[in-house]
């Protein structure tokens, strides 16, 4: 109830301030990924045992700071870094395929010297398996790109670009909990 309200954790953008975890407050503009290079290039020189992990969002990987960020990545061979792409080819303007296509985003990367995992975003098995994938990789840093359904989950969301950083109303909310309860408890049958 607190989306796109100042001060919350969900204010728009990741907050350190106010999100546990979140190391480096940023907007949507691929300073994320900057970020996360210089941590695991940190962590390299002081031979630290941690992974670094950044998310972007397709139309975020518009930005050029970000395949600057993945080239100087790929260079210092950072194995420590892990890239996940959300790509539900939707973003603030719509399509992304409409507004500035990145794709194929598994190629991109693939030619900025990542080790490339494709998965159903969707799928907690995938994402799992890919996660750990990730941890074996060595000489390189790792890019997931995670097929996913804007607001999946949720009927009058789903593929929705209107949605995009948009609170529902209360009957808006109490619908949306009611099929995100039953979507939760379908996944706790599998």
């Amino acid at each position: 109830m607190t989306l796109r309200h100042t001060g919350s954790y969900l204010q728009g953008h990741p907050d350190m301030k106010h999100i546990p975890g979140v190391d480096m407050s940023s907007g949507s503009l691929g300073q994320g990924i900057s970020a996360a290079v210089g941590m695991a290039i940190a962590g390299k020189l002081d031979n630290a045992d941690y992974r670094v992990y950044t998310l972007l969002g397709d139309g975020e990987i518009q930005e050029g700071q970000v395949w600057e960020a993945s080239m100087l990545a790929a260079h210092r061979k950072l194995d420590n870094l892990v890239v996940i792409v959300d790509n539900n080819n939707l973003q603030i303007d719509g399509e992304i395929t409409e507004v500035n296509s990145p794709y194929p985003i598994d190629k991109k990367f693939e030619a900025f010297n990542f080790h490339v995992i494709n998965i159903d975003g969707n799928d907690f098995d995938q994402i799992d398996a890919a996660f750990k994938e990730a941890k074996t990789v060595k000489g390189q840093p790792t890019a997931i790109i995670a097929k996913t359904v804007k607001g999946k989950g949720v009927s009058f969301m789903e593929n929705q670009v209107g949605w995009h950083g948009k609170a529902p109303n209360d009957e808006e909310y109490k619908i949306a909990m009611e099929e995100l309860e039953k979507a939760g408890e379908a996944l706790c049958q599998k």
